[in-house]
Formats: structure tokens, sequence, C-alpha cells
């Protein structure tokens, strides 16, 4: 895939946590046998796939991180900061998840595309459509099954402050930060629906999606009894 046409120009932007036992993907560590432990092995491996998928549509060097947390003590630390090469990496900052969104978003200049790391599904390809989406409209909003969403495209990063005031993480964000996006005057394309890991039935789907991914070759797959 090359990093030209469509994404000349874009910053692809990850949000993410460093994979560490007991902060995160905490839902579904109750899912899994190995709890904590064998949830942020799939948090580690989703964040690998993340960050392959993104290099491979613009190049490390269009490619920034917001991180919360510390790479020091996660799973997989060393190779995921590795993969991190020519990255900019930074902390994330503010309390909320809104904030933190549109904190990262401001600090870039020109389009961008922002994912977080729960969509180990993504390619190149679905990162590209999604982008192509800003030739016609002034942000895309793509749609996670659970009523969030996984990714926002914006023509630029300031118009990100709206979602200061949206409230994440509920089955009404989509439709909340879709609303708050025109209130701000923005024409909003709509991207493809795409299924989050957070519990053990999303991990099945995606890796029966994307069998080739670090997620689904390396999830400790033993369910609670």
């Amino acid at each position: 895939m090359t990093t030209t046409g469509q994404a000349a120009g874009l910053t692809l932007l990850v949000l993410a946590k460093a994979p560490v036992p007991g902060r995160v993907k905490t839902r579904l560590a109750a899912d899994l046998r190995g709890g904590h432990d064998a949830a942020a092995i799939v948090a580690a491996a989703a964040l690998l796939d993340t960050i392959d998928a993104c290099v491979a549509t613009v190049g490390a060097t269009s490619c920034r991180l917001a991180l919360e947390g510390d790479l020091r003590g996660a799973v997989r630390g060393a190779e995921i900061r590795d993969a991190l090469s020519g990255w900019t990496v930074v902390p994330q900052r503010g309390r909320g998840l809104g904030e933190r969104l549109a904190r990262a978003h401001a600090d870039v200049t020109g389009p961008v595309l922002q994912v977080g790391m729960d969509t180990p599904q993504l390619t190149a390809d679905l990162l590209h459509r999604t982008a192509a989406g800003l030739a016609s409209s002034d942000a895309v909003l793509a749609p996670a099954a659970d009523g969030g969403w996984w990714a926002l495209a914006l023509r630029t990063g300031r118009v990100a402050a709206v979602l200061r005031d949206v409230e994440m993480s509920t089955p009404h964000t989509y439709r909340d930060t879709r609303t708050a996006l025109l209130g701000a005057g923005l024409s909003v394309g709509v991207g493809e629906v795409l299924t989050d890991v957070d519990r053990l039935e999303d991990l099945v789907a995606v890796a029966e999606q994307a069998p080739w991914s670090r997620c689904a070759l390396t999830a400790p797959w033993e369910a609670v009894a």
C-alpha cells in the first residue's frame, strides 16, 4: 500500500493505554480464565496490530501516539517501543476521555484520522477509505457496533474541541458525537461499522474476521468456566 493519494498530508493519530495488567480491557478480563494478565496480552497484540495498520497507511513519520501509562511495565512493552520507531509519542493530557481526545487532535496540523487500540482488524485499505471521506465532508465518524465510534477523521483537528462535552463509552456516544460535530457546523460523513474488542464474544468475532492479526494468533482463548 502506498502512502500517497488520498492519505497525502494525513496524520494517523492513535489514543491508547499501555497494556499493563489491571489497567486495560477490564471487561474482557472478567471473561478470561487468565484475568487481567490475559486481557493485557490481548491489548498488547491489538495495539501492535493497530501500529502496523497505521504505518502501512501513511508511514511511521506521519503517525502519532497519545499514550496513557508507561510501556516499561507493559506486556510486550519493548516490542511496542520498537514498533513505534519513527512515530511521535506524547502523553495523553486531560481528565476525561473527551478532553484527552480534543487535546490530542489539537496538537495535529492538517487533516487527521484518529483511532483507538480496540480494533485490531484495521487494515491500510480501511483507513484509506475512511480518510477518503474528507474529500466530501469536514469530518468522517465511523461507528462501532456497541454504539460508540472507532475512528474520527477531521480536516482540521481544532474542531475536536467539541468532544470535551460528549460523554464517552456509552451506548449513544456515536450519536452524541455526531450531533456535536453537526452542531459545530461541520458536514459529517459516515464510516464503516466495526466491532470493538471489549468482551470475549467481540474477540471471537474479530479473530474470525482477521485471522492474520496478532490479536487472533496470540489471544488466550480459555474462558472463565
